[in-house]
């Protein structure tokens, strides 16, 4: 079974010149955790994914593949 990825948390922190840590300690999460969102292991729920479209200031459809 191939995995496809979900999310491009990963790309649009790199471009906005973020880190993970930073992410979670935004949200208040482990920085496990968004590194696991990062991965595509596991995703964001919809609440969580327009809190980081608002912390990175980018459409939430930019951080989805389509």
């Amino acid at each position: 079974m191939v995995s496809k990825d979900l999310n491009r948390l990963k790309v649009v922190l790199v471009e906005k010149k973020r880190t993970g840590v930073w992410l979670a300690e935004e949200l208040g999460v482990s920085p496990v955790t968004v590194s696991k969102w990062c991965s595509n292991i596991t995703q964001p729920t919809l609440p969580t994914l327009e809190r980081i479209s608002e912390l990175l200031g980018c459409e939430k459809r930019e951080l989805i593949t389509e």
